[in-house]
């Protein structure tokens, strides 16, 4: 029976849920705005697959991939919307060209984040760019089982421990299955994500909606909102990414317009999420990190490509692909990209999202504000505040790091 004693032993992937012959397994929200699953016990009758399908239980070793490289889409415009080079969207387009079913995450009718499913090429376009928030999985691995049973041929795309989640659900190997994952630096709670969005999202489209006739402003507010990108590229490139909402204005006669818009760095959400104050706790010792999700290819940034391929460099978007399998050799050189071969051991000392990421120690701070009814700005501000004599101490710091490495 699965006993979630420790948090960071639970990734969330929700296979227990779904492989629950008595469904006697709930997913409910914890303290820390986290779904952990709670069972019956006396439902239960300790059959043992709920353990069976944990991928925490059963992690694999790290692997080497078969090649590295550094690619982009071919297609400038698809290269735009996505986080980085835009390889998801020539992956997708492949599989749905062979009457194929893609799998990923979409913003649902409440712009929360869950898992599902398209057999054509406008699905996709909903489910390309990153969204910062763990998704709601729901019953999406017995779904893909049906398709595969079908005899369809399914890309699967989800984070490495997602990835490591549906194999061990499904409990045997499908060729007619492509798994596809990403370099993945930790998902955010889903309950904080929720509460920013009903005090910044919210607000500015709220605001949008103004002379609308409606006697339900919340609602209305939520209509108003047509997209959210948390990796815009279009104000201030790749690696100045914006956070942006975009929505129908009663000012502008109910035009497209920008709702909301800050750079990574200045948006309060993003400043939370990069600093590790509400990633989920398994996260920080995450398993399936290095190869050990058993995907065939893993795609990324190519953060570094500047000081590797300069010449290949551009604020469009780069990505990096770990090619793992023999069927993510053939199909990702059947792609329209343009790549270049790179080092395994180079692009890992560049990317950061190798590397396990400590808990912010403001974490507990943060979340006693925020159950303290604090609003989301106010949490994250006091929580990220650091002291005068700090910052003029880290600013020596890193200066002295900066001349290290010239004199090197």
């Amino acid at each position: 029976m699965i006993n979630v004693i420790d948090k960071k032993d639970c990734c969330g992937c929700e296979a227990c849920v779904q492989q629950c012959p008595k469904h006697c397994i709930t997913m409910e929200l914890d303290d820390e705005l986290f779904y952990y699953p709670v069972v019956d016990a006396k439902s239960c009758v300790s059959c043992g697959l709920c353990e069976d399908v944990c991928p925490q239980l059963h992690a694999d070793v790290p692997r080497i991939p078969l090649k590295v490289f550094a690619a982009k889409n071919l297609d400038d415009e698809e290269r735009l919307l996505s986080s980085s080079g835009g390889i998801f969207m020539a992956l997708a387009r492949h599989f749905i060209e062979q009457h194929g079913v893609v799998y990923g995450v979409v913003y649902d009718s409440d712009w929360n984040v869950c898992f599902t499913y398209t057999e054509n090429i406008e699905g996709v376009k909903a489910m390309v760019g990153s969204k910062y928030v763990q998704a709601k999985v729901g019953g999406i691995y017995k779904k893909v089982k049906v398709h595969l049973k079908e005899g369809r041929v399914v890309l699967f795309t989800g984070t490495p421990c997602q990835i490591a989640a549906l194999k061990r659900f499904l409990r045997k190997e499908y060729d007619n299955l492509f798994l596809l994952d990403v370099l993945c630096a930790g998902v955010p709670s889903p309950g904080v994500w929720r509460k920013y969005f009903n005090e910044n999202v919210l607000s500015a489209a709220q605001g949008a909606a103004v002379g609308k006739n409606t006697v339900l402003p919340s609602l209305n507010a939520i209509s108003s909102i047509e997209g959210i990108t948390f990796r815009d590229k279009s104000q201030h490139g790749w690696e100045k990414f914006s956070f942006v909402v975009k929505g129908n204005s009663a000012s502008k006669a109910d035009k497209n317009s920008v709702l909301l818009s800050s750079i990574h760095s200045e948006n309060s959400y993003m400043r939370g999420f990069l600093s590790s104050l509400y990633k989920r706790r398994s996260c920080h010792v995450c398993k399936f990190r290095d190869g050990e999700s058993h995907s065939d290819i893993t795609v990324a940034d190519f953060w570094g490509i500047k000081q590797l391929m300069p010449d290949f460099a551009d604020d469009k978007g780069v990505s990096l692909v770990l090619v793992w399998t023999i069927k993510g050799s053939e199909v990702f050189s059947s792609l329209p990209l343009d790549f270049r071969e790179s080092n395994y051991v180079e692009v890992k000392s560049l990317n950061g999202g190798f590397k396990n990421q400590k808990i912010n120690s403001k974490r507990g701070l943060f979340y006693e504000l925020l159950r303290k009814e604090e609003s989301f700005d106010v949490a994250l501000k006091r929580a990220l505040h650091v002291s005068w004599i700090m910052y003029v101490l880290s600013f020596f710091i890193r200066a002295f790091r900066k001349i290290l490495c010239i004199i090197k």
